[in-house]
């Protein structure tokens, strides 16, 4: 089925990093724009002729609770990407932007019987957002959600206050992090638990038993998702359908 195309307008930018910014699209409020949590938009970007050329698919970071105020898109700024080289150059509050929507199936299930586990990395963080906030928005926590999401840095932590206040707050809700190239980690400067490495150093230190009752999602870049897929199936025995994932590339 054809996906309805929208006209929205840039109503906000925000920076996230200094590589990553946050992107709000208003939707016109007569039509509304349902969708469920995980789910991304295609947008159609003046930068060719041809619709490979223009079309460009990011998920939705934001619940689709405030679908109404809008939807947030989390977009990382990719060295010689024209869309990017678009949004971040050119683009500006006003900006008319056309996209279509919403697809994709990383989506959680209606009613969650298993505990979850969400391994990230870069801006592949945003459609765990909205999922978390979406379960959270339903009232308190019936199963734990652990999210792990790795960076190079500390600087590009996205949403990191928002996730260490989720896990004051959300018992069941725990976050950790992984950062690959940052030479001196302080842990008192964090206020949840920071790792030296890799996700699959973390995942396999809390979840190297199997258990049938745990999902993991991973959302990312490909060689995260390969690596994590391998890892999880053929080392520590999980089976392949405990395993959901999303490529970014």
């Amino acid at each position: 089925m054809a996906r309805k195309w929208y006209d929205s307008h840039i109503t906000r930018i925000t920076p996230a990093s200094s590589t990553t910014r946050r992107f709000w699209l208003a939707v016109p409020e007569e039509e509304g724009f349902p969708f469920r949590a995980g789910q991304f938009i295609t947008m159609d970007l003046p930068i060719g002729e041809k619709r490979l050329d223009r079309w460009r698919s990011y998920s939705i970071a934001s619940p689709p609770a405030t679908a109404a105020e809008g939807i947030e898109l989390c977009i990382v700024h990719l060295n010689g990407g024209r869309a990017t080289q678009y949004l971040f150059e050119e683009a500006e509050v006003g900006t008319p932007i056309r996209f279509k929507g919403p697809e994709g199936v990383f989506t959680l299930p209606e009613e969650i019987s298993h505990e979850l586990v969400f391994v990230c990395t870069g801006t592949g963080v945003a459609p765990f957002r909205s999922m978390i906030h979406d379960l959270v928005s339903r009232g308190p926590l019936q199963q734990p959600i652990h999210l792990i999401f790795g960076t190079r840095y500390a600087e590009g932590l996205l949403y990191r206050d928002e996730f260490a206040a989720l896990a004051q707050s959300q018992p069941l809700f725990s976050y950790s992090v992984a950062l690959s190239r940052e030479e001196d980690i302080d842990p008192a400067a964090f206020s949840f638990p920071v790792h030296r490495g890799y996700v699959h150093q973390v995942y396999t230190q809390h979840y190297g038993t199997p258990n049938p009752n745990r999902r993991f999602y991973l959302c990312g870049w490909s060689n995260m998702i390969d690596e994590a897929r391998q890892h999880l199936t053929e080392n520590l025995g999980y089976e392949p359908q405990q395993v959901i994932y999303e490529l970014y590339g």
